[in-house]
């Protein structure tokens, strides 16, 4: 693996986790023709943005399949934007960071590409991706798009509460959550591994912990990138989406993040190596503000044998 692929802070997190990725290739500065295919079959992709305070915002974006679309092997074309009521309406500017994670959950196939906005119209964004790399399917819980989907008739403004602190609506969510996506961002640098990323969380549900604004979760074994722990080392801002696949319902957080190396925190919850925790700061709750709606297949088979917080426990120091 070419070290130029990372940048400093995730070969840090490597050290720290006692060793980065085994094997070559992986990273790209291009999209090979299979990602570039996967893109334009999807229906909806997530993002990861940065506010005009330098804040990373997750969101998510739809589409009939093919409103994603490679126009070479280092661009892309989101023909979709957000909604005038999503925090990162205003996020997806030229000149601003960009990560993009397509996923279907149906295969547990996905991929990420990194890079910034070169142009934004009304019809969508065009991107030029500077890294291009596919991910496990490990901690993808299965689930197909419900009919109808797209033809559900969403409105150009969906309803969005704001909030400063996580309501007890806001911590059912995140308890009964079994995925949820992190946006990070690295320190400010020069080079294709630095720049927005975002990237997918999984487990059964409980295993996000939450202690009023404080979420405690665990970083289960992965591709050994550290691509958002690297990044919340240095810039410990961050972005966290939960989906509701059954209502729509969109979560969107804001808070400060921390990453716990000590080797007893794996202890914690069965199955992780590491913990790391996040507390928000502001957050918006926008109900129904996805027309798509999935149906529950199967948790992935590494997800069935990690573990959950139990009720009551308390963290040990």
């Amino acid at each position: 693996m070419n070290e130029s692929r990372f940048n400093p802070d995730e070969l840090a997190a490597q050290t720290m986790a006692g060793g980065g990725p085994r094997g070559g290739g992986g990273i790209r500065d291009f999209m090979p023709d299979q990602h570039r295919q996967f893109f334009a079959q999807l229906s909806y992709i997530f993002i990861g943005a940065v506010d005009a305070a330098g804040w990373p915002l997750a969101t998510l974006l739809w589409g009939p399949p093919g409103f994603v679309q490679s126009t070479g092997p280092v661009t892309l074309h989101i023909a979709a934007l957000p909604d005038s009521g999503d925090p990162a309406a205003q996020a997806l500017a030229p000149d601003r960071e960009i990560g993009i994670l397509g996923i279907d959950f149906s295969t547990r196939r996905r991929n990420r590409a990194n890079g910034h906005i070169t142009s934004r119209a009304a019809g969508g964004i065009d991107v030029a991706v500077s890294q291009s790399f596919g991910n496990c399917p490990q901690y993808i819980q299965r689930r197909v798009i419900a009919s109808p989907q797209l033809d559900v008739a969403v409105p150009e403004s969906s309803p969005v509460e704001p909030f400063m602190h996580l309501d007890e609506a806001a911590q059912a969510t995140i308890r009964r959550a079994d995925t949820f996506f992190v946006a990070s961002r690295s320190r400010a640098g020069k080079g294709a591994a630095y720049g927005a990323d975002i990237s997918h969380r999984g487990g059964r549900p409980g295993f996000v912990r939450v202690d009023g604004d404080e979420l405690t979760i665990p970083d289960f074994r992965g591709n050994q990138y550290f691509n958002t722990l690297g990044n919340l080392s240095a810039e410990p801002r961050a972005s966290l989406l939960f989906v509701d696949f059954e209502t729509g319902d969109l979560l969107q957080l804001q808070g400060r993040a921390q990453v716990d190396w000590n080797a007893a925190a794996s202890e914690q919850v069965a199955g992780a190596e590491r913990l790391w925790r996040f507390r928000a700061v502001r957050g918006w709750r926008r109900k129904a503000a996805s027309p798509l709606r999935w149906d529950f297949i199967d948790y992935s088979p590494p997800t069935v044998h990690t573990g959950v917080w139990r009720v009551g426990e308390l963290l040990r120091n």
